[in-house]
């Protein structure tokens, strides 16, 4: 099921590095996808796309959001 979040986006730099979004919900997501428009560290966005909790790798702990779609705002 798709989910709309809005936050700012951070990037970190552990293991070869991956970007985030850090949510208004006080929630942070591994992010999966997107395009250059969308990783620009510190920008305001909406991310629709899809949650996926309990993975294991690269930001473990940190539920990964799927991007389907995105928009600064």
């Amino acid at each position: 099921m798709a989910k709309k979040i809005k936050g700012t986006i951070a990037y970190s730099d552990l293991e070869g590095g991956y970007w985030t979004l850090e949510g208004d919900d006080g929630k942070s997501y591994r992010l999966e996808g997107g395009d250059a428009a969308l990783h620009k560290k510190g920008q305001k966005v909406e991310i629709e796309g899809t949650i996926e909790e309990g993975g294991f790798g690269i930001g473990f702990g940190a539920p990964t959001l799927q991007v389907k779609k995105h928009k600064a705002v």
